[in-house]
């Protein structure tokens, strides 16, 4: 199995393919008010680093990276595609994430997933997310879990 990463556009297709399938998925979990995606129209858009990352040529998933302050980045749009779970296609993708954030001066990394995802929860507790509490948008938000990892790389 050959796994690789790449930084793309933001409206690359193969991360907007994958955009949807995660929204789908979160729709079945949550009513669509409590959702917290990324408006791709914003134009700041640019600041953003979105990855996708590939099993044998074929899209498996992608994430994207975005600035908060100068040492804190947010993980958004995580996702890795039912075939390919289970199979290190996520810490991978997490691992260049992380390099990308620390490339860009962040020391830390945080995220918000939902209570209903409890294989996402634990995913990023094995990678070393610690629970913090809810911040930003999501401090009022009984659905958020934030969690947060020092020191990327």
């Amino acid at each position: 199995m050959n796994l690789h990463c790449q930084i793309v556009d933001a409206r690359h297709p193969h991360l907007t393919e994958l955009i949807g399938k995660l929204d789908a998925d979160l729709l079945s979990r949550y009513e669509a008010s409590a959702i917290h995606g990324l408006d791709l129209s914003d134009p700041l858009i640019d600041r953003i680093s979105f990855a996708v990352i590939y099993v044998d040529d074929q899209p498996a998933g992608c994430g994207a990276i975005r600035p908060i302050e100068a040492d804190f980045a947010e993980l958004k749009r995580f996702f890795v595609d039912e075939p390919f779970r289970r199979k290190g296609v996520a810490g991978e993708l997490l691992r260049f994430l992380g390099s990308t954030a620390s490339e860009r001066g962040c020391r830390r990394v945080r995220l918000q997933t939902g209570v209903k995802q409890p294989e996402a929860i634990a995913l990023y507790a094995k990678h070393g997310y610690a629970r913090i509490d809810n911040f930003g948008p999501y401090a009022d938000d009984p659905l958020s879990v934030c969690m947060e990892k020092g020191h990327v790389t």
